[in-house]
């Protein structure tokens, strides 16, 4: 691990901090490229990206407090000193992000839904640089592991697993798929809006996924929260999916099934064919 990534003695460049500054800019170049496409303006985007980045460390930071009250009280500085209490709930920041980017698109009248899908790859793009990050600062922990890929974490005894890295390239999957999906609704193939649904189900599905692995889980009455949240999503949303693509899977079922009826009546007729000739 390599929690500072150059010290220069007065100065201190950490290497959490560096790849979360290289998940931004990746994020705003491709939300750029991404607007370009549309008839947005591109103040306007960046006006409710910046807005809804400072309500997402806000409510992040909040519901964190709020839910490890006994640490933090009444102290106002304890919770501007991130540095100092550190902690964020990342739920918090996605539903506080998402909530002040909705008001900020009702004063401008702008279209949430047309809006928000072209804002899912960037996110995708920065959580994946935050969680390679993660992993190569130490900054997440995973659970002790025997298991082939392991690794040692400075200040936690034993070999852990590398679910920060987990994470990381599992979302770059979710990053490839995001992009194909927003050129489908181009085409008016999905509906405005889906690309939000799909980053929702596809991001807790990786900590559904992964969660179990981590070692420093936030919990809410000795339940990991990030689970519990992530479960709600996931399951809410596929049932969604499930009614949403219900004529395609039917279709599927029916027309596989018939191929697998098919494959047997015929391979039976064999059978007793050969039974005759006997």
């Amino acid at each position: 691990m390599l929690p500072v990534l150059l010290n220069f003695g007065f100065l201190k460049i950490y290497t959490y901090g560096v790849f979360l500054v290289l998940g931004f800019f990746w994020a705003i170049f491709l939300l750029w490229k991404n607007i370009r496409l549309t008839s947005f303006k591109e103040e306007d985007v960046f006006d409710g990206l910046f807005l809804s980045m400072f309500g997402s460390l806000f409510f992040g930071r909040l519901v964190y407090v709020a839910l490890n009250f006994r640490d933090f009280g009444f102290s106002i500085l304890k919770f501007l000193l991130i540095n100092g209490y550190p902690g964020l709930s990342l739920y918090g920041c996605l539903f506080g992000g998402l909530l002040v980017l909705y008001f900020y698109t009702n004063s401008k009248k702008l279209n949430f839904n047309d809006l928000i899908d072209y804002l899912v790859t960037p996110v995708f793009i920065s959580l994946v640089f935050s969680k390679i990050g993660a992993f190569f600062s130490g900054v997440e922990v995973g659970t002790k592991t025997n298991f082939l890929l392991k690794i040692k974490y400075v200040g936690f005894d034993g070999a852990r697993h590398l679910v920060a890295l987990y994470e990381g390239l599992f979302l770059i999957i979710g990053l490839s798929l995001a992009y194909q999906i927003l050129f489908e609704i181009r085409k008016e193939k999905y509906y405005k809006g889906f690309l939000l649904k799909f980053f929702l189900w596809f991001f807790a599905l990786t900590t559904v996924l992964f969660d179990n692995i981590r070692d420093n889980r936030l919990y809410f009455q000795g339940l990991s929260l990030d689970f519990l949240v992530s479960l709600i999503i996931l399951l809410t949303i596929s049932f969604h999916f499930v009614y949403y693509f219900r004529n395609g899977i039917l279709s599927f079922i029916k027309y596989y099934g018939q191929k697998i009826f098919e494959t047997v009546r015929s391979r039976s007729k064999k059978k007793v064919g050969r039974g005759e000739e006997k």
